[in-house]
């Protein structure tokens, strides 16, 4: 019997992301995958956040009928397997996460908002408004730049998973980061390895950021 694993994306990406990966591994492994609410099209009137995307990841184990299930998350979307964890324990066996940023505060949340301006987005680098534009159709791309700034703002204020709560995710956990990684630390990353029962630590290098850099 295949393996199962779930796929979570980032924030502003979509499931169509990791058409390629599955499409390597399906002769072993049985995938699910999801767009969260708000992205790839599926229409929201919530408030992006952690625990709407855990609740979706939660909509798909049910609708799916998965009894129990790996997790691999690309960035956000590995903050969002870990907090699935803490939230459904018997649910998850396994997680990897890929450039998963997890140090988040007032000043990093600031920073980080700065690259989520729709006006620069379009003057300097149009062709990637234009695939956000294609990727989220029928919603707005830059809706989705504005609700994936706050909710980087709330996880700056504190409301994202504390250190405690790490600590009590008892499940084996690879946290992987690229080499080349501008957004996330080695130190940081480490960081939450330190404070996981069973973390490990995965550094590829080579790999950037951006998950359409990365060799499959």
């Amino acid at each position: 019997m295949k393996e199962k694993i779930v796929l979570l994306h980032g924030a502003l990406g979509s499931k169509t992301q990791f058409e390629i990966l599955k499409n390597l591994l399906s002769k072993n492994f049985q995938f699910y995958d999801l767009d969260f609410e708000g992205h790839g099209g599926r229409i929201t009137e919530e408030d992006y956040s952690i625990e709407l995307f855990t609740q979706n990841t939660l909509d798909l184990f049910e609708k799916e009928e998965i009894d129990k299930a790996n997790l691999f998350g690309y960035s956000m979307g590995g903050y969002v397997a870990l907090n699935f964890a803490k939230k459904e324990p018997n649910l998850v066996d396994r997680i990897i996460t890929l450039g998963t940023k997890f140090n988040w505060n007032k000043e990093i949340a600031e920073k980080e908002i700065k690259m989520l301006n729709p006006e620069k987005i379009e003057a300097k680098v149009p062709r990637f408004a234009n695939i956000l534009k294609e990727r989220h159709h029928p919603v707005n791309w830059k809706e989705v730049l504005k609700k994936t700034a706050n909710m980087m703002i709330e996880l700056g204020e504190g409301k994202g998973l504390k250190d405690e709560e790490i600590k009590q995710i008892k499940h084996k956990i690879l946290i992987g980061l690229g080499s080349e990684d501008k957004m996330v630390t080695k130190e940081e990353s480490a960081f939450v390895v330190n404070m996981l029962p069973n973390g490990s630590l995965k550094i590829i290098e080579g790999f950037e950021h951006p998950i359409e850099k990365v060799d499959v």
